[in-house]
């Protein structure tokens, strides 16, 4: 619980500026990094320095001597934190204790020092040797009757080095599976897209931003979740450029906002109007909206004017013509109706993508976290491709991935569906056979362990067990493995619901130095724009006793494949032959790879479609269909309204940084649910009282959370939020899109009842 009354109170100041510096110093403070985490503040996402360990948007060539945001600092303070957990720390507290304390109270709590191991007799977390854990390890998996009985998530701040390894040891064990942070938030930009455009990454690059003559932001809550972005979208509207704003939530900084490095607009407490266009729009109408844009082209077109790019369609795309023909016999009342919008505006967001010459769409998960997530980036591809809004300056498809190297993971072979052709490099280059069936992702992993057949989890980084679904029912299939691995920097979740051995490895933080035997190495990270970079540490480890994630890695492989001729060893002391490798398993990206690290500002991964070269198998961009206007199946519910779990301001993923949500206006709680007035009035619930949400399904499992304050907010009809976590338990396990796997948490059917 928080400790203070809650408090709700509406924000109407612009997004960023004073609200933002205020916020940074307070979190240093908070930490007591003052003086260590403003030095390493300076070093974050610039040559020489480390990546910052937040989200995944690019920096801006280096062109600021601040480049990070108020959450990029939040993260570096909890990172640097001067508290610890020790050997004493878990001596005073049984882990069904900790179980009663909240993530912020476990995230609170400092830095993890040394390896532990689960004591059940004492119920409490003991000190381990590395030695030993190792061997624990190793024993559990070798005694598998199986490799398919075990699971390997993968964190999105894992770096491509250790991530790499990660992947072959695995597959050298005998199993593709790959449950990964990915799974839960952007698979379907990379299940989706490639029938689509032949890459499941986005095409735009940083400098896009600069030339685009209008940027569609759909689902994508820009100012929490990559406010480095903001300088961007600042700056395009400055120059004139339209940006329209898809959301059921207005978002502050979406709306306004004030750069935290404008001196100027600083001192006058100035700001930006961001969005020339708020969409206000329903849960699950973004494809109403997009089909309703495509209808007002392709009708324009039928009356004799030029909508469409033809010489680009007719060059690089096939399928047009079922699409168009599909859209074409929409009704304007179904449209309106699915979307929440009235005509009037989509016809003004179709105006303002006509006029473009070079269109950027921006999305996140408000568009991913559906039923037929990956279908629905499809249909954004389709609006995409009408006006060849690919392969030029300021237009393409761009997905803002949540985790810093998150992308850069799936890129170097955490993928539990390989292509044969790279199960073959693996296969030439390492000397041995890697398993050609597809593994697990998370909801297989999660399945496996209710039905008995995992029976070891190891987690290189992430708090799984808080990220999925249906959190009790994945609770008691967590407690049914025999071995659980938490490789973190901090207490979480994850670590106090474990199997009946359990083991928290702690390593060496993305700001931290890392030196081996051959002196300091440094890690590379993707951002979301397929830009790699180096990423140096410049602080001293948290503790003598932490470990690099490679060496952590390297060390499971030697104790798991005791006969194993890969080199493990060398790999632990020289991060420059694991680059060697990955430059051998992927010669058409990472070629040379050891010599483009060197510059600075890193390399762009290729990404064929930039050139206007589709790999797809038929070698054309290609129109897929999504027939209808639902994104989820339909609901045969009067009562039912669609919630969407959601981040607050002070949240990364999991990681939660205080109970306050500034920009909502929401204080000392996180019990909350948003809902529109009239929908509240019309179920005769007062104002800041409490209720309970129960989900509707049909799987006969009651879902219910119960004390969720009431706060009246401009939601559209229909539709309600509320955080994340604390709303998994009304996620149910099966409510996945079927081609991607990833959780269709922004359309949760529930009811409201007393609580």
């Amino acid at each position: 619980m928080a400790e203070d009354a809650p408090r709700f109170k509406p924000y109407d100041h612009p997004a960023g500026g004073w609200g933002a510096a205020a916020a940074t110093a307070k979190v240093l403070l908070e930490q007591s990094v003052v003086t260590k985490g403003s030095r390493a503040l300076l070093a974050m996402n610039q040559p020489g320095g480390f990546k910052c360990p937040s989200c995944a948007f690019p920096d801006a060539d280096c062109k600021k001597t601040l480049e990070f945001c108020e959450n990029g600092a939040k993260a570096l303070a909890h990172e640097a934190t001067k508290f610890r957990v020790t050997r004493d720390f878990f001596a005073q507290h049984t882990v069904s204790e900790l179980m009663e304390k909240s993530d912020y109270w476990l995230e609170m709590q400092g830095r993890l020092t040394e390896p532990m191991r689960y004591d059940a007799a004492s119920d409490r977390y003991v000190p381990i040797s590395w030695d030993a854990a190792f061997g624990l390890i190793g024993q559990h998996l070798r005694a598998l009757e199986s490799p398919h009985h075990a699971e390997f998530y993968t964190s999105g701040r894992t770096p491509n080095e250790a991530a790499f390894l990660y992947s072959i040891f695995v597959r050298q064990f005998g199993t593709n599976n790959f449950p990964d942070c990915s799974n839960m938030c952007h698979e379907p930009t990379s299940r989706g897209l490639p029938p689509a455009i032949g890459v499941g990454k986005g095409t735009v690059v940083l400098e896009d931003f600069e030339h685009a003559e209008a940027i569609f932001v759909i689902g994508q809550n820009t100012g929490t979740n990559s406010p480095r972005m903001m300088t961007n979208l600042v700056e395009a509207r400055k120059r004139g450029a339209p940006i329209v704003a898809v959301n059921p939530m207005p978002e502050r900084a979406l709306i306004r906002f004030t750069e935290p490095q404008d001196v100027l607009q600083m001192a006058t407490f100035g700001s930006t109007a961001i969005a020339s266009e708020f969409v206000h729009i329903k849960i699950g109408g973004d494809l109403a909206l997009i089909k309703g844009m495509m209808k007002v082209m392709f009708d324009r077109e039928a009356k004799g004017e030029t909508i469409l790019d033809h010489a680009f369609l007719a060059e690089h795309t096939i399928g047009m013509e079922a699409v168009r023909d599909e859209v074409m016999s929409l009704d304007w009342s179904e449209i309106v109706e699915h979307s929440g919008l009235e005509e009037a505006q989509i016809r003004r967001c179709a105006e303002i993508y006509i006029r473009s010459k070079a269109t950027i769409i921006c999305y996140g998960m408000g568009l991913t976290q559906h039923q037929f997530g990956s279908q629905l980036l499809q249909q954004v591809a389709n609006l995409l491709l009408l006006k060849g809004n690919f392969g030029k300056p300021g237009a393409g498809i761009s997905p803002i991935r949540g985790h810093s190297n998150v992308q850069g993971d799936r890129t170097v072979g955490i993928d539990e569906k390989p292509s044969q052709e790279y199960l073959d490099r693996v296969r030439d280059i390492f000397g041995f056979d890697p398993p050609r069936e597809y593994g697990h992702h998370t909801i297989e992993t999660v399945e496996a362990m209710h039905d008995g057949t995992a029976k070891v989890f190891i987690g290189m980084g992430g708090n799984f067990v808080r990220a999925i679904p249906d959190t009790e029912r994945s609770y008691e299939a967590m407690r049914k493995l025999a071995l659980t691995v938490g490789i973190a920097t901090k207490l979480n979740r994850g670590h106090l619901v474990h199997g009946k051995d359990a083991l928290i490895l702690p390593v060496v933080a993305r700001s931290e130095r890392i030196e081996t035997s051959l002196g300091e190495q440094f890690v590379t990270i993707e951002d979301s724009m397929s830009n790699v970079t180096a990423s140096r540490g410049v602080l001293a480890p948290a503790s003598p006793d932490l470990k690099p994630e490679v060496e952590i890695v390297c060390r499971i492989a030697m104790a798991a494949l005791p006969e194993s001729l890969i080199p493990w060893d060398r790999y632990i002391d020289d991060y420059s032959l694991i680059r060697d490798k990955i430059a051998e398993v992927y010669p058409e990206i990472y070629a040379d790879f050891s010599e483009r690290i060197k510059d600075p500002k890193g390399f762009h991964l290729d990404i064929p479609p930039r050139r206007l070269v589709w790999p797809t198998p038929n070698g054309k961009a290609n129109f897929l269909p999504l027939p209808g206007l639902d994104v989820n199946e339909p609901v045969a519910d009067p009562a039912m309204l669609r919630l969407a779990t959601v981040r607050s301001h002070d949240q990364f993923n999991t990681t939660i940084y205080s109970y306050n949500d500034r920009y909502r206006g929401v204080y000392n709680d996180r019990m909350v649910l948003f809902i529109n007035e009239d929908d509240r009035i019309a179920r005769g619930i007062e104002a800041r009282s409490q209720v309970a949400l129960e989900t509707i399904s049909s799987d006969g499992v009651h879902r219910r959370v119960d004390a969720l304050t009431v706060i009246d907010y401009p939601m559209p009809r229909g539709a309600v939020a509320g955080y994340y976590p604390e709303l998994n338990p009304l996620l149910p396990l099966d409510y996945y899109d079927r081609i991607s796997g990833t959780p269709a948490a922004k359309s949760i059917p529930v009811r409201v009842v007393a609580a």
